[in-house]
């Protein structure tokens, strides 16, 4: 068996083939730059392999319901040039084979969770936030994705400022000061004029973030109860995982048990977002087999 992976970003696709086992036996990284040259790009170099099956986690927003018109489609984005581009169409058409289509976040949420039970972790559920140039969440619970009316979009719900940061607008186009608006990583060069890894731990500007990443968490503890939180992108260090495990702390304020802020608020299993490819590898077994 051969699967395929693209793990779809704004700035690059991790595009990957591998085995039944999951394990990736080769892969490359395209630039983002135009639909038709990205798109183009990927399916020559899935083109030189027989698949049974592929699985695209792509940055978003997009449409997931199958019955809808623009189902596949990558739809109100951000990311210019890119808003209601056709994904899974070309794809399928290209490469023949079934696709299965969710957020970028949602691949990593499942690739986390496949891995859990390959090491025995006894996972029911989990949520997992990426934190880099946009701020996603993907949600798994019993081994489904979380969303019918569409997906999540818990980089966009709206937090409580920091007492220190009132005057920041926000950089979100569409909220200014949602969660993505307040803690994406452009938002260092807006503050503090300068990339967030050139920005030390020390830095004021890490606790603001803190806060809000928290609240985020806090909000996630009491609507979905999951048996654990994942913190995964650029931003996230355990150093400012340690800072929200404080925030979070303290907002919660011990309203309701969760496990020791170690294992409840915690970095990947996967390191450098291996669990992007291994939850399209699974996804798209899953599709193959529903065929």
């Amino acid at each position: 068996m051969l699967l395929g992976s693209i793990e779809a970003g704004g700035t690059k696709f991790v595009c990957a083939v591998g085995d039944g086992d999951f394990r990736i036996k080769t892969q490359t990284v395209i630039p983002t730059t135009t639909p038709a040259e990205t798109l183009a790009a990927t399916i020559a170099f899935f083109k030189q392999f027989d698949l049974d099956a592929i699985g695209i986690a792509s940055f978003g927003p997009i449409e997931i319901r199958q019955h809808a018109k623009d189902y596949g489609y990558i739809t109100k984005t951000p990311k210019p040039g890119w808003s209601q581009t056709d994904f899974v169409g070309p794809i399928k058409q290209a490469l023949g084979c079934p696709v299965a289509w969710t957020t970028d976040v949602n691949g990593s949420a499942y690739g986390e969770y496949v891995m859990a039970g390959l090491t025995n972790a006894q996972l029911n559920s989990l949520v997992y936030y990426t934190i880099g140039t946009g701020v996603g969440a993907g949600t798994v619970i019993n081994g489904q994705f979380l969303g019918s009316l569409g997906h999540p979009e818990m980089g966009h719900v709206p937090v409580k400022r920091h007492p220190d940061d009132r005057d920041f607008a926000g950089i979100c186009p569409f909220h200014h000061d949602c969660l993505e608006g307040l803690v994406a990583g452009p938002t260092f060069d807006a503050r503090v004029g300068r990339p967030g890894r050139d920005v030390p731990l020390n830095d004021p500007v890490w606790d603001i973030m803190s806060y809000y990443v928290a609240q985020a968490a806090v909000q996630t503890t009491l609507t979905i109860r999951p048996d654990k939180i994942i913190f995964g992108g650029g931003v996230v260090s355990e150093g400012f995982l340690q800072k929200v495990r404080r925030d979070f702390d303290m907002l919660l304020n011990d309203y309701v048990s969760v496990p020791s802020l170690e294992d409840y608020l915690t970095m990947p299993l996967m390191a450098n977002n291996g669990s992007a490819t291994l939850g399209d590898f699974a996804l798209a077994a899953k599709e193959l087999n529903r065929q």
